[in-house]
């Protein structure tokens, strides 16, 4: 597929491996994300053959592709298979339990031991085409390379959403209005953090107008606060960065252009520089390199496309986002126009080399913040994050801040601004409605989704953290078992037996008490 890399092996899509195939299951998994693993796992350790589908090579989504320093909120809140990864994170390093901060190759050798060990089938590239269906029910998976997959129940725990979209189950993109859920913090909303803090020209020609736009700054207008759209939150690589002797140079991407980054050039010279990225540690010297700023790794803007777009299309985003983030990296650590400090600064960092080797010590995740998310019989909103609503049949708990990144770069009196950041607090640590994971009745009587939930931009903004997707991917496997074995819709699985099931497991579904 087109375009060529940005780096040396590093992919989105890869042409599929090996013959097609005709399989048959009782529950087939799409997306092997770290939700996709643990509704694997679970299902599997139930007894029920299960057959994991992976997009690429690897599994664990951004558990393993670059997210070393976990997203955790309160971590008495954690609990069932996710809490056991972190436990065994902590076995692998020889730490007390739980350990949150985990390398990528580490979290992978995890989540293999664990498919293997419960006997899952992992199929890697292995791309959606399309779905058969027979009245409510989907009766085939077929992949771009002839395969198909037959199953009783099946799972979307893609980030995208893609099989649930397939199937005909009805789903939003972007930013509700504030008045769809009455959420105040939905829609446009101003950015406080990672915002421009110093004036800086915004012009091709400094003073002029007419020279047009530098990079990275829309025309499109700011809006008003409250109002929807289709856009969503900015997009980055998570990177694995060392301060080590070995470490590797951040790399030019084919296709390197230093006009992308004059915006930041003058925001330097204004004196407006932030550290490039957020490094926090991860283990020794190896770090997790995150956006930070007003101008850092967010590609923001450039994303809106992908959840809908075809394959072609992702890779045509993913290795703009690759050409960005490493073109970004490389030039401050080599421009010259930039003070020195600021490229020693950057070059006190490099690529870890011992991640990510089959893709240029890149990671091959993007982190898909946000895209399709189902709308179904519960949609979490703004108003469970604070309270005001109460699911009556959790299956995990989410309790991290509403973070929503940047979703526009505009003008604002002749002065760029970012758009759209929301870190909002929660009240409490609030539940996840079984109902978000299950389709509308009618909809789909055999699909379970573990990633792309029905919420609202907000609350999703803090329900898609990780190890609340690995819970919610557990709760699936499990209700996959129970849809099975009571020969129901999964929409119609006793909650009572779900919720027994999984306090068994160790899921924590009540909120803990205040400190």
């Amino acid at each position: 597929m087109t375009p060529e890399p940005a780096l040396p092996g590093l992919r989105y899509y890869h042409p599929p491996a090996g013959p097609p195939e005709d399989a048959e299951a009782d529950v087939v998994v799409y997306g092997a994300t770290s939700g996709g693993v643990t509704a694997a796992v679970r299902a599997a350790r139930g007894g029920l053959s299960v057959v994991l589908l992976a997009f690429g090579d690897h599994v664990g989504g951004m558990t393993t592709g670059g997210l070393g320093t976990t997203d955790v909120g309160d971590a008495r809140t954690v609990g069932g298979l996710a809490r056991a990864f972190y436990d065994d994170v902590a076995a692998a390093y020889g730490a007390p339990a739980p350990h949150w901060d985990v390398e990528a190759h580490v979290g992978e050798a995890i989540f293999e031991r664990w498919l293997a060990g419960a006997g899952v089938t992992v199929r890697r590239r292995r791309h959606l085409a399309s779905v058969e269906r027979d009245g409510e029910r989907i009766t085939e998976l077929r992949t771009d390379d002839g395969s198909a997959y037959r199953a009783r129940v099946y799972v979307d725990a893609s980030y995208e959403g893609d099989l649930l979209a397939a199937a005909g189950v009805t789903y939003t993109l972007g930013r509700e209005a504030s008045s769809v859920y009455d959420e105040p913090a939905a829609g446009v909303q101003h950015s406080i953090n990672h915002q421009f803090q110093l004036p800086v020209d915004p012009y091709v020609v400094p003073g002029d107008p007419a020279s047009g736009l530098l990079p990275g700054i829309s025309a499109d207008p700011y809006g008003e606060v409250g109002d929807g759209d289709r856009r969503i939150q900015a997009y980055n690589f998570r990177l694995h960065v060392t301060t080590a002797p070995d470490r590797l140079p951040f790399p030019r991407p084919a296709g390197y252009d230093p006009g992308r980054y004059e915006l930041l050039r003058r925001y330097v010279e204004a004196g407006g520089y932030e550290l490039f990225g957020r490094t926090t540690p991860v283990r020794g010297d190896v770090y997790d390199m995150n956006n930070h700023g007003a101008f850092s790794s967010d590609h923001i803007g450039a994303n809106y496309d992908w959840p809908e777009g075809d394959y072609v299309r992702r890779e045509e985003i993913f290795q703009d986002h690759v050409r960005y983030q490493a073109g970004l990296l490389h030039f401050l650590a080599t421009d010259p126009r930039l003070p020195a400090s600021v490229r020693d600064e950057t070059n006190r960092f490099g690529l870890a080399p011992g991640e990510f080797t089959d893709s240029s010590h890149w990671p091959a995740q993007l982190y898909i913040r946000e895209a399709r998310r189902m709308v179904s019989g519960y949609v979490i909103t703004q108003h469970d994050a604070t309270g005001a609503a109460l699911a009556d049949d959790p299956v995990a708990l989410a309790s991290y801040v509403m973070d929503s990144h940047n979703a526009k770069r505009v003008l604002v009196d002749g002065q760029p601004r970012n758009e759209g950041n929301v870190q909002q607090p929660l009240t409490a640590p609030f539940g996840v409605s079984y109902q978000a994971l299950v389709p509308r009745p009618g909809e789909c009587a055999n699909l379970l989704v573990a990633s792309a939930i029905s919420a609202s931009h907000v609350a999703f903004a803090s329900a898609r953290m990780e190890p609340v997707f690995m819970m919610l991917g557990e709760a699936a496997g499990v209700a996959a078992g129970l849809a099975i074995t009571d020969k129901v819709a999964c929409q119609d699985v006793e909650y009572a037996a779900l919720r027994r099931e999984l306090e068994l497991g160790g899921a924590i579904l009540a909120a803990p008490a205040a400190d």
